[in-house]
């Protein structure tokens, strides 16, 4: 059955108007499910219970409640979500996903997954390492939005979740579209980051048709050490991402960062810091340093307190913006590389 989670107004209007409804049933249904974040029919007071019964015949609202939640002592919430996963044109497979909420101060930030697995095959990433086992719908990437607690307090999304985004870029700007539409949830397009690895097709057209922030997982200046850890260097360069990001202006509202993971021993020296500092000269970007997560059997630590500092330092004595990310959920698995959802 078809889900109206995901659908624009336009294309709810025409689902009231294919189950002989008014148009303004579709304009009802986009405010319960975008503005009021509803779960079930229930919730829809003022729409009759024969327009209901109409449009539930034909369709399912697409939501589906956390299967299980996991909480850490630092307040980092994980939860796993039912999913059902499109494996090839016209097959799917349930699957599960998992999301995170990550509170702080006045701010409660979304982790959002946007596949089952991933298929870019990092080798230090729990989701890279157990494979790809599906794309999640628009109806799957909105429902964590909808069916975490107290959905009406998330200020920020960060698409960095199980997956990545620009591998099922159809769904994925769908779900922006949703989120950013006056008529859905209205979303400045400042709160939301995509990341990626660099899918350099879907990159282009990301950048070409969205507003909201871009993220991209570099991780090593060097292509050849690069490429020994992350395969995805031989489909997209990273030269050639970086490339491209410079036909683009960040210097207004839309900003581009680059995650950098840290590695006792293997990309956190200062050969590796002035070689990105060659990297990124002269584009508009900030560098998040990431302490790296010991997932197992992978034989790296991670970098030291101290040389990140020193690496942090280092990159802003050259004129680059440079964060260290403070680690969040570590305990129950929540942290950056650590999703690794349940799947059969």
């Amino acid at each position: 059955m078809e889900n109206l989670l995901g659908k624009n107004l336009e294309e709810l209007r025409e689902v009231a108007a294919q189950c002989g409804l008014k148009p303004f049933v579709g304009n009802q249904l986009c405010d319960w499910l975008y503005k009021k974040k509803v779960s079930s029919w229930d919730m829809m007071p003022n729409i009759s219970k024969a327009a209901k019964a109409a449009i539930s015949a034909r369709y399912s609202l697409g939501t589906a409640p956390a299967s299980g939640r996991a909480s850490s002592a630092d307040g980092t919430v994980k939860y796993l979500f039912p999913v059902e996963c499109t494996t090839a044109p016209g097959i799917t497979e349930r699957s599960a996903v998992e999301s995170v909420v990550i509170p702080d101060d006045d701010r409660r930030t979304l982790c959002v997954s946007s596949q089952a697995g991933c298929r870019m095959g990092c080798r230090f990433c729990m989701t890279g390492r157990q494979g790809w086992h599906g794309n999640l719908s628009t109806a799957d990437i909105l429902n964590q939005f909808i069916c975490v607690d107290s959905p009406e307090t998330i200020t920020n999304a960060v698409f960095m979740g199980m997956g990545e985004p620009f591998d099922n870029y159809e769904a994925v700007s769908k779900a922006l579209e949703v989120l950013t539409a006056p008529w859905g949830f209205a979303w400045s397009p400042k709160r939301i980051t995509v990341s990626t690895i660099g899918v350099l097709p879907a990159l282009r057209r990301y950048l070409d048709s969205q507003r909201c922030h871009l993220a991209v997982s570099l991780h090593n200046p060097f292509p050849e050490e690069r490429e020994a850890f992350m395969p995805v260097q031989k489909a997209w360069d990273e030269q050639a991402v970086i490339s491209l990001l410079r036909q683009y202006d960040f210097s207004g509202q839309r900003r581009v960062s680059f995650e950098y993971t840290m590695f006792g021993g293997w990309n956190d020296s200062k050969r590796h810091a002035d070689a990105l500092i060659r990297l990124l000269k002269g584009l508009e970007c900030r560098v998040n340093l990431i302490r790296f997560h010991k997932i197992p059997d992978f034989p790296f630590e991670s970098s030291s307190s101290s040389v990140m500092e020193a690496f942090k330092e280092r990159l802003g004595n050259n004129g680059i913006t440079c964060t260290i990310r403070a680690s969040r959920g570590e305990d129950i698995l929540a942290a950056c590389g650590m999703l690794a959802g349940k799947h059969k």
